[in-house]
């Protein structure tokens, strides 16, 4: 993950994208045990989200530094790399929010616990589910902010939902 923190902290520099963070099951493993993921997620935020082509820029950049495209990743050394463009109020937040970690010397900025728990309330699969249990159980999420953010972002309702159908009685 080395080499993809200096190319994403490079892109940052070099106006390619504004901001960036980790999310999904590679940021998961900031505060769980490790999962089984085949690539890494990255939230970017860039200047002109409305372009038809807003990933054409990025993978020219990487492309110009030598990474190859993969399907709709871009190899960085061992990882399949997915840039994903904050696509709603909630992803952009979680990039505002991300956490800034150290990793052997190089920044990495990833998206907060309680901000990975509401992604995977919106996304609302079985395997997202999962994710915001595997939190909750180890601690790295805070109830009330899960709350806060999912009210702020229309997702009271599903929050609602999770905890009658996961919360113990």
């Amino acid at each position: 993950m080395d080499e993809v923190a200096k190319l994403l902290n490079r892109m940052v520099e070099d106006g390619v994208i504004l901001d960036y963070a980790v999310f999904g099951a590679v940021a998961q493993m900031r505060y769980t045990e490790a999962v089984t993921t085949l690539d890494a997620d990255i939230l970017v935020t860039v200047s002109n989200p409305e372009a038809i082509d807003v990933l054409g820029p990025l993978y020219k950049f990487c492309n110009a530094l030598g990474y190859q495209p993969e399907g709709e990743a871009i190899r960085v050394g061992t990882w399949p790399v997915q840039l994903i463009p904050a696509f709603d109020g909630l992803t952009e937040e979680a990039i505002r929010m991300a956490e800034t970690a150290d990793l052997d010397g190089t920044p990495i900025r990833v998206v907060g616990a309680d901000y990975l728990a509401v992604i995977a309330l919106s996304v609302g699969r079985a395997k997202d589910f999962a994710r915001m249990l595997s939190l909750r159980e180890v601690g790295a999420v805070d109830d009330k902010q899960i709350s806060a953010i999912a009210g702020r972002h229309g997702l009271a309702e599903a929050w609602l939902r999770f905890q009658e159908k996961f919360d113990e009685a």
